[in-house]
């Protein structure tokens, strides 16, 4: 069945498989979000302590779905990911750099005479959690701003700024998207917290911290909104594949695609109601709703970038280098061999689910931090 698919189909059911992963990391940013709050929503040593090992489970989730996402679209889409990563590179390695700080910061945090000293591996965290995510929202809001770049006929990349990606974090809507994935992932953070750490003084920080950065996301999702559905757009001839700048070509993808529209809707309303459960109901399970909603607007941005004949990947220096899903996509033989591999995936995402119950079967309490597997903490 798989093998009757024609190669388009095959390529937009790669974009959809590669925004379901990009959702998906969006979500387990409350990892990132919740090591930011160490210094805003504790009030101890102890506090601070079981924020990270309660997020400590998970870390490891993040970063693996972060490389899955960018092994998802080097096989798919190879064009896209050699000319992003051969010519943007210094925005990708500020993030990998920040993940990698993540990384020994866990390792060594609680290591006895560690070289830096906790703080310092604390700052390494905020900095992950902050810088890490400021980037990569910037990088995403590329999808619609467009970046400066050429490709020759060989397909080879010329860069057009010194800068290497880097100017994206000054265009303001990538400015405004970014800071959204930070405040995002601080509620996230804030709410899987309540849910998974039994500590009522922290909690009710917690449920706080959640509402504060909800406001504070507010005006960056209001620009980010209005922006779409005023903004220029990079529109794709379905017949000669000719790039052309449409106005309101965002708009029109949403009236074109009712299904994607609603899915925005339904996510931000899920969003909304996660934070208001938490602030004002004192429910816990608002990590819930909180990560449904994000995963669906993750999804509606990715199906707004890539579909309705649209340039995903599009080129301020020469609007015709603009990558498409059809332009930057392997061979449809790759393409096959790639879908019947995926077709383990809900295994996969079963066995992670079921571990995730297990990790989270008990609430996390102070006593633990003083308990026989105190050795083991982070």
């Amino acid at each position: 069945m798989i093998g009757s698919l024609t190669q388009m189909q095959l390529q937009e059911l790669w974009w959809l498989i590669a925004a379901v992963v990009g959702s998906l990391f969006l979500f387990l940013t409350f990892v990132q979000g919740g090591q930011t709050l160490i210094f805003t929503a504790t009030a101890d040593e102890q506090e601070k302590s079981l924020i990270l090992n309660s997020i400590g489970r998970k870390w490891e989730l993040t970063f693996t779905t972060l490389v899955l996402f960018g092994g998802a679209l080097f096989a798919a889409f190879p064009l896209f990911y050699a000319t992003s990563f051969g010519g943007a590179y210094w925005v990708w390695m500020l993030i990998l750099f920040t993940f990698i700080l993540q990384a020994v910061s866990f390792e060594y945090r609680k290591k006895p005479d560690n070289l830096l000293g906790a703080r310092t591996y604390e700052i390494f965290l905020a900095i992950n959690g902050s810088v890490g995510l400021l980037l990569i929202g910037a990088a995403v809001g590329t999808f619609f701003t467009g970046s400066q770049f050429i490709l020759n006929e060989y397909n080879q990349v010329s860069w057009q700024t010194p800068f290497r990606g880097l100017e994206a974090a000054l265009n303001l809507f990538n400015l405004a998207l970014g800071l959204l994935l930070v405040f995002l992932a601080r509620i996230l953070g804030a709410l899987y917290l309540i849910n998974n750490i039994d500590h009522a003084p922290l909690n009710a920080r917690l449920r706080r911290a959640a509402w504060i950065n909800f406001l504070w996301l507010l005006p960056f999702l209001l620009t980010v909104l209005i922006s779409l559905v005023t903004m220029d757009g990079f529109a794709v001839d379905g017949v000669t594949g000719f790039v052309s700048m449409e106005p309101d070509k965002y708009l029109h993808n949403l009236l074109a695609m009712p299904a994607v529209a609603a899915l925005l809707v339904v996510g931000l309303l899920s969003v909304i109601y996660g934070v208001a459960a938490a602030r004002f109901l004192g429910k816990k399970s608002g990590i819930w709703f909180g990560g449904l909603g994000t995963v669906l607007i993750g999804l509606a941005l990715f199906a707004l970038a890539g579909y309705n004949h649209t340039a995903f990947y599009p080129s301020t220096a020469d609007l015709q280098s603009s990558l498409t899903i059809y332009k930057a996509s392997s061979s449809k033989y790759t393409l096959v061999a790639m879908t019947y591999v995926a077709l383990a995936v809900p295994f996969v995402l079963a066995y992670i689910a079921c571990v995730w119950r297990q990790m989270d079967s008990r609430k996390l309490t102070a006593d633990e931090l003083s308990g026989p597997e105190a050795n083991e903490m982070y």
